[in-house]
């Protein structure tokens, strides 16, 4: 079966050539031009993907982001304006996957798509033995996609599962930012890498007694993150 992708933009510019090439891959696309149809169709469970631009009339996409991200684990990529910085950072923090700024290349959006859908099928695989790792505090079970965080649950989107599983298999190693984002893209990543920051400081607001005194998280001489051991 193929799979779905829900594109939302106001410019019908942008969605006749994407949706069209996103259909030559073999994907079904169905197309919103503001961010209150975009929730209602997001919020059916038909789709395994949301792409969304920033600026909609109506509900922007950050929000559209935002109440999504509240309610279900959907993909999300969202685009941004060239100069669209502070959307972009505050994209991330609010759970969405990952970014595409204008102007983009079809070529480069499917690639991030089938990225994306990828590391989602990973993430929902069934069957095999329940594995657990246990770090300074943190209890992470692998194949059920639980953590717990001295003692209590906490509730990760999948970015930040898929990345405090690559930490807590290897803790007190440092790993890049470059590192950290190929390891979520499984495959080169071409884009800025100090988006890694935000997915760190996502995680960080789950996992720290202190956020704002990283103690499990540290940075390691502005060349990356490990997570401490023994915090």
């Amino acid at each position: 079966m193929s799979q779905r992708i829900l594109l939302v933009d106001d410019e019908p510019d942008i969605l006749d050539p994407v949706s069209y090439a996103l259909r030559q891959q073999g994907f079904e696309v169905e197309c919103a031009q503001t961010g209150d149809a975009a929730l209602d169709l997001a919020r059916s469970g038909r789709f395994d993907l949301l792409i969304c631009d920033v600026m909609l009339p109506g509900m922007l996409g950050i929000d559209v982001c935002r109440i999504l991200r509240a309610e279900s684990t959907l993909p999300i990529i969202l685009v941004t304006a060239r100069d669209g910085e502070t959307d972009r950072v505050l994209g991330l923090e609010l759970g969405a996957d990952d970014y595409v700024t204008k102007p983009f290349s079809s070529a480069e959006l499917v690639s991030r798509v089938r990225a994306l859908l990828r590391r989602r099928e990973l993430d929902l695989a069934e069957g095999g033995e329940a594995t657990t790792a246990a770090v300074g505090g943190i209890r992470v079970d692998l194949r059920r996609h639980e953590v717990e965080v001295d003692g209590k649950p906490a509730a990760l989107t999948a970015s930040e599962f898929k990345l405090l599983a690559l930490l807590v298999e290897q803790p007190d190693r440092v790993f890049s930012r470059q590192q950290i984002m190929e390891h979520l893209w499984e495959s080169t990543y071409v884009g800025d890498a100090r988006a890694c920051d935000v997915h760190i400081s996502n995680l960080r607001r789950k996992l720290e007694r202190d956020p704002a005194r990283p103690t499990r998280i540290v940075t390691v001489r502005e060349f990356g993150y490990k997570l401490v051991a023994s915090p």
